[in-house]
């Protein structure tokens, strides 16, 4: 038999990505794959069959009688064909395949929503586009005045920052705390009442209408004035500071739907905090002070400034004033600082912590003079914070001994975090899945209150527990219920309060004030609201349920270790309520670092909120270990949201195990190019039918169209605004060049759409010159560039295209974000895997 050689095709199910090529040649008989440069790791093995075999097995076919339509074995006789064990295995196998394709047909089966990327997100441009237009005005900021001015004015955008954060976060921090007091003291009221009078349907009644009527609203004008308002925003913000654009983040609708809406959410009862919507609503703040305008909701803008509209001046901004919102929330400016820089931003150096330390600083201390100014002694500065664990009564302090507790306890933390997320997931999906209705999102976040609501009321009347300690707060509400004269329900200090506020309790309140049975229930039901209210359709944070979580179980261990080791004076000190406290802080740390997966900001934040450092050591152990446990299991909750947004996030290093890999393997092809003089309605067409947003220019060879040498690259963004502009004339006729580098600015960051461009029939056969506002020298590759050098390049540079030249300098394609995102490391049970990721359309 001659030889043969068979080329196998892997074909992705994307467009943007190119196929690879596996060669098989003949060898006694079989077909086996010849290992190459571009060898994927895909193995077949194709047996050839001569003509005779082909006509004996068709004639067998024909002689075979049909099988029943249903998995039936049916009798025969010895004259019928058996069924050999190959055509059973078939058989099943095929029947097993037929159960899969239905499954997923009736959404039954639940897709990979963390192994594909949506071809939606786009990435941002740090990378300077030098074409005639900049550098002809580029003359005027080249004296020693206009860079001193700008260095000054990147200072006053965030103090700026710091003050505008601290006027939100008290305002929001005033509204929230007189409001829910109200709230509460009328269901107390009642609850008092009711209890005396056999009517407790009216108080349960009250708090689920007030519950339903206020989530009902904050969950409307999220999901109908801006969705991206929605939970924390702290994914969102950490995948705009990795580079990739997020439309309607940062804009006005998302500041008041974030900043109303948390209200809202807290008001109505959700297991949600507002400390995570801080650190998105700061960085709207800078976002809107840097950019120098305000886009409101029609058409119409405020302009004052355009200095800073690029994407690299509002990406430093931005993580200047996420830090602002974490420092302004926990009274925590280091904290805050290290947050931005080990959860957020992906693009750091030393002036920018600088800048990002003096707008925390700034919004920490405004925070704190304007909560002291509400309370009536605005010069002793003491609510540094919207949160804060506040200064305990004895000093925390740990024996040696006590860490293998705190081990056990972070082990325990990292565990419950990782079924949090997991839990958290399967929700998230099922709501992707079946709850994609605008209604039904908003229907829900009303349920979920009401929920709340009834829960509070089931566990305060089931465990009846009553106590007659004082609680932490003075002003704390507590409700009679079926107790006795002197004292009150221990379940209503955990729900007739902000969640804060139930923070606050399970700290520092008295040994006695909270028993083991409402300790078991109230950790176990909140964690489930806590489950299930992240995720919806509100403005809503995790940070203080899952503190709330963790202190209502490590006040339960402090509970075991004081009645189990009463005489032991390493383990139980003479005051049992700080060692209740101390544990209650250590479990809350545990849970936090098992949800979140943050250590080191997260152990400067604690210790900030607490004013005691000599506990940063357990802290940091418990955080630690707890992050180790629960990526074992599961990434962290944020993380969890970016995959399934499917927003290519790159990581801080590349993939392992792809140094094989060429650039020409990863790129897409083929390229949609442009000449340098193109005719307009050429431009339209490629603009209406193409997605991409970049396009290269390259020489007119008219011997090989689109194949000519590379001139320059040309940017979607910008081709709009010159046809907006009309920058083009009749063919032989001079273009018009009346057009600067603020027209491009006016229309950042919200650039024209395809459909919003007016042009005449006459005019499609004008001619637009490229060459002067094309950026002449892109960043290029040679096709045998590996992935881990595309990588750091592409990374390092924050690029958003990166072309792929052949030896003659011929654009044979592109490297975009997606294509270099597609490749994912990741780790589970302690295995390191490549996930090679799909990109799908939505």
């Amino acid at each position: 038999m001659a030889s043969t050689t068979l080329e196998v095709d892997e074909v992705e199910n994307s467009a943007r990505s190119s196929p690879s090529v596996t060669v098989y040649e003949e060898t006694n008989g079989q077909y086996m794959s010849v290992p190459t440069e571009d060898d994927k790791k895909v193995k077949f093995t194709v047996t050839p069959v001569s003509d005779a075999e082909q006509e004996e097995q068709q004639q067998r076919s024909n002689s075979t009688p049909s099988r029943p339509a249903q998995f039936e074995i049916a009798d025969s006789d010895e004259n019928a064909d058996t069924l050999t064990q190959n055509s059973i295995t078939a058989l099943l196998s095929s029947k097993f395949r037929d159960i899969q394709k239905k499954l997923k047909q009736y959404g039954i089966e639940s897709p990979h929503f963390r192994k594909r990327l949506v071809s939606k997100w786009e990435s941002l441009n740090y990378d300077t586009c030098e074409n005639y237009v900049y550098l002809k005005e580029r003359d005027k900021y080249k004296s020693k005045k206009s860079v001193t001015l700008r260095w000054i004015s990147k200072w006053m955008v965030m103090f700026l920052v710091g003050i505008g954060t601290a006027l939100l976060a008290a305002a929001i921090h005033v509204i929230v705390e007189n409001l829910a007091h109200k709230k509460f003291e009328l269901v107390q009221e009642y609850f008092d009442h009711c209890a005396n009078h056999s009517c407790l349907y009216q108080p349960i009644l009250i708090w689920m209408a007030i519950n339903l009527v206020v989530s009902l609203a904050g969950a409307g004008l999220v999901t109908f004035l801006q969705p991206m308002a929605a939970g924390s925003g702290i994914p969102y913000i950490k995948s705009y500071l990795n580079g990739v654009k997020i439309p309607g983040l940062l804009s006005l609708r998302a500041f008041v739907s974030k900043t109303v809406g948390v209200v809202l959410s807290i008001l109505g009862g959700l297991a949600c905090g507002k400390e995570g919507p801080m650190a998105h609503s700061g960085g709207i703040i800078a976002a809107g002070l840097g950019k120098g305008r305000i886009n409101f909701f029609g058409r119409k803008r405020c302009s004052v400034y355009d200095g800073f509209r690029d994407d690299h001046e509002i990406r430093d901004f931005v993580a200047g004033g996420a830090a602002s919102g974490v420092s302004a929330a926990f009274g925590a400016p280091v904290g805050g600082t290290l947050f931005s820089l080990e959860e957020a931003a992906s693009f750091w150096n030393q002036d920018l912590t600088w800048r990002v330390f003096f707008a925390s600083m700034i919004a920490c201390f405004g925070t704190n003079f304007l909560i002291s100014a509400f309370n009536g002694h605005p010069t002793k500065l003491s609510a540094p914070g919207l949160v804060r664990f506040n200064v305990f009564k004895v000093d925390l302090s740990f024996d040696l001994i006590e860490i293998p507790v705190f081990i056990v306890m972070a082990v325990l933390g990292g565990l419950i975090g990782a079924a949090f997320v997991v839990l958290n997931y399967k929700l998230t999906v099922f709501r992707q899945k079946y709850m994609r209705k605008k209604w039904i999102k908003v229907l829900e976040a009303g349920v979920v209150a009401m929920v709340s609501a009834v829960v509070g009321f089931v566990l305060m009347y089931a465990t009846n527990e009553c106590t007659s300690v004082s609680p932490y707060d003075d002003h704390a509400i507590t409700a009679k219920l079926h107790c006795e004269e002197g004292k009150y329900n221990s379940m209503s200090l955990l729900f007739l309060t902000t969640p804060e506020g139930c923070l606050k309790a399970l700290l520092h309140d008295p040994f006695d004030a909270h028993g083991p049975v409402s300790l078991i229930v109230f950790t176990v039901v909140f964690f489930f609201l806590g489950v299930w209210t992240y995720g919806l359709s509100v403005s809503s944070g995790v940070f203080i349920p899952s503190l709330a979580i963790g202190a209502a179980w490590g006040r339960l261990v402090g509970i075991g270790v004081v009645h189990m080791f009463p005489d032991n004076t390493h383990l139980v000190s003479l005051n049992k309520q700080m060692d209740v406290g101390k544990y209650a802080l250590i479990g809350a740390a545990s849970q936090l670092g098992g949800i979140l997966r943050t250590t080191i900001s997260l152990t400067v934040i604690i210790v900030e909120c607490t004013g005691d450092i000599s506990f940063g050591l357990p802290i940091m152990i418990v955080l630690m270990i707890s992050k180790w446990v629960g990526d074992f299991i599961t990434t962290g909750l944020y993380d969890m949201n970016v995959e399934v947004s499917g927003i290519p996030l790159l990581p801080c290093e590349p993939p392992p195990l792809c140094d094989d890999l060429r650039a020409s393997e990863v790129m897409s092809q083929p390229l949609t190019t442009f000449k340098p003089k193109e005719k307009v309605g050429h431009i339209l067409d490629i603009l209406n039918n193409e997605c991409c947003c970049g396009f290269p220019v390259v020489d007119d060879d008219p011997m090989f169209p689109g194949k000519g040498k590379l001139k320059g690259l040309i940017l979607r963004s910008q081709l709009l605004v010159l046809l907006k502009k009309k920058i083009f004339s009749p063919a032989g006729t001079p273009q018009p060049r009346n057009i600067r580098l603020k027209d491009f600015r006016n229309f950042y960051p919200v650039y024209l759409k395809v459909h919003e461009i007016d042009i005449e029939e006459e005019e499609r056969e004008y001619i637009m010159d490229l060459r002067p506002f094309m950026n002449p020298s892109p960043y290029t590759i040679e096709s045998t560039f590996s992935l881990p050098r595309v990588f750091k390049l592409f990374r390092g540079l924050g690029l958003r295209h990166l072309i792929v030249v052949n030896e003659k300098n011929q654009a044979i394609g592109m490297v975009t974000r997606k294509d270099l995102a597609k490749f994912r490391a990741g780790s589970k049970r302690g295995i390191v895997k490549i996930e090679h990721l799909k990109i799908e359309d939505m």
